[in-house]
Parts: structure tokens; C-alpha cells; sequence
């Protein structure tokens, strides 16, 4: 069946950077439009960064914007988020997901879920 396992999360202090990545398995990754979502204790789930089949056109969440770069690579069935400049609201279990539309905004949209990772920025 069809995987996405993400990895890189962890506890960081205000101002630093972390790497996550999410693999997907089972299917043909370049199928998909890709995105980040994440989620803050006791919140929904919000829109963080999307990145089309091919690699253009990111789209960001306007609290991201500058900070963070979404990126994929489909020879190796992977899509990062490379988050620089971290803050204390950063703090979220953070997923990634997969639809076969275009960068959507909505978590509705999305027909393949990761498990989600833990990132803790510490002021």
C-alpha cells in the first residue's frame, strides 16, 4: 500500500533550522502534488507549503513565507521542508500529504496522509 513516512522533526531553540523529509512508497510519487501540513496542540491542521508534480510553483502559508523552502525530488520519492529561523509557534506535529490536484490549501483535498513528526522550538 501506499506510505508516507516523514522524518526530521526534533527540538530546536528559537532562530535555528531543521530538515524534514517524507518518503513515499508504493506508488509513483511524480503523481503527486505535495504538501506540508502541520498541527498545533488543541488546533486544526493548517496549510504550511505545497510543491506541484514537476517542482515549481511552491505555494506558502504567509506565516512561512521567507522561512521556509519546500522542495522534492522525485528520482528518491521525497519532499523536504527546509525550516530556517524557527519560532516558538513553529511548534506543531508536522505532515505531509498527497492529492492528485493541484496545491490546495485544504486538508479534505488530500488522499495520502504521513503519520506526522514532532518539531518543538524553544524560545
Amino acid at each position: 500500500q501506499v506510505q508516507l513516512v516523514e522524518s526530521g522533526g526534533g527540538q530546536v531553540q528559537a532562530g535555528g533550522s531543521l530538515r524534514l523529509s517524507c518518503v513515499m512508497s508504493g506508488d509513483t510519487f511524480s503523481k503527486y502534488t505535495m504538501t506540508w501540513f502541520r498541527q498545533k496542540s488543541g488546533l486544526e491542521r493548517e496549510f504550511v507549503a505545497g510543491i506541484v508534480r514537476t517542482g515549481g510553483s511552491p505555494l506558502y502559508a504567509d506565516a512561512v513565507m521567507g522561512r521556509f523552502t519546500i522542495s522534492r525530488d522525485n528520482a528518491e520519492n521525497t519532499v523536504y521542508l527546509q525550516m530556517n529561523r524557527l519560532r516558538p509557534d513553529d511548534t506543531a506535529v508536522y505532515f505531509c500529504a498527497a492529492t492528485f490536484m493541484g496545491t490546495s490549501k485544504s486538508p479534505e483535498d488530500y488522499i495520502r496522509w504521513g503519520q506526522g513528526t514532532q518539531v518543538t522550538v524553544s524560545s
